[in-house]
């Protein structure tokens, strides 16, 4: 048997917070910032998933046992977001179509695992958005080997504190300090906004490179002298 230390539940976010963040993409955020993404193999399950955003409630459990992610179960709150570390392990699903229903009926907001998870038709019938690393048939088992629950974990190659806002959508999955994220989803909202009106530009006619500046830019490389008389 491990180790098995359990921490408090984190601070409930503020839901203007989590609601703006719904509104953008994680491509969004990564026009703003390029820490916190989790590697490109966490993938959601439902290829067309929505952001959904949640305050990250995390667990680090070892390869063959889910004990402690039972217990978790019945412990999250509607909102949270469920981030799971296997610790090295990409061989055993952690969470299946039980699992799957547990959560959802819980009203987890969603899962993240870095691992794989299993009975696929089942996650998306129950409609709970996942992430993980693909799809096994090798399953957990009850075995009380221990774990942690909100202590610091890594996910996808990020660390992940319990309380911090997690995002994702069908590009992945991105974590953001609780203090944060108010500031990140309002500069967002505004990019989006603007991304908006290009979009409505292209339709019109013009062209990518006029919208941007872009070509003003690289003739003003390509012909630096027609600048001089400027300066």
């Amino acid at each position: 048997m491990t180790e098995l230390r359990i921490g408090p539940m984190p601070a409930v976010a503020p839901q203007g917070v989590i609601d703006a963040l719904q509104q953008i993409e994680t491509a969004t955020v990564g026009h703003l910032r390029h820490t916190g993404f989790m590697r490109g193999d966490i993938q959601a399950v439902r290829p067309d998933q929505k952001a959904r955003a949640g305050v990250a409630v995390t667990l680090a459990i070892p390869a063959m046992c889910s004990t402690l992610l039972h217990y978790t179960l019945s412990h999250v709150r509607p909102g949270d977001m469920l981030v799971i570390d296997r610790l090295g392990d990409n061989r055993h699903a952690c969470l299946g179509g039980a699992v799957a229903r547990a959560a959802r009926m819980a009203g987890v907001a969603g899962v993240i695992i870095d691992g794989p998870c299993t009975d696929a038709a089942e996650i998306l019938a129950e409609g709970l958005p996942v992430w993980c690393r693909g799809i096994s048939p090798v399953t957990t088992r009850q075995l009380d080997l221990g774990g942690t629950f909100n202590r610091p974990i890594s996910c996808g190659g990020v660390p992940v504190l319990p309380g911090d806002i997690i995002l994702g959508d069908s590009s992945g999955v991105v974590v953001l300090p609780a203090d944060e994220a108010a500031d990140i989803a309002t500069v967002c909202l505004a990019r989006e906004g603007r991304v908006a009106r290009t979009m409505e530009r292209l339709l019109a006619g013009e062209k990518l490179g006029d919208i941007t500046r872009a070509v003003n830019k690289i003739n003003a490389r390509l012909n630096p002298t027609d600048n001089e008389g400027k300066n």
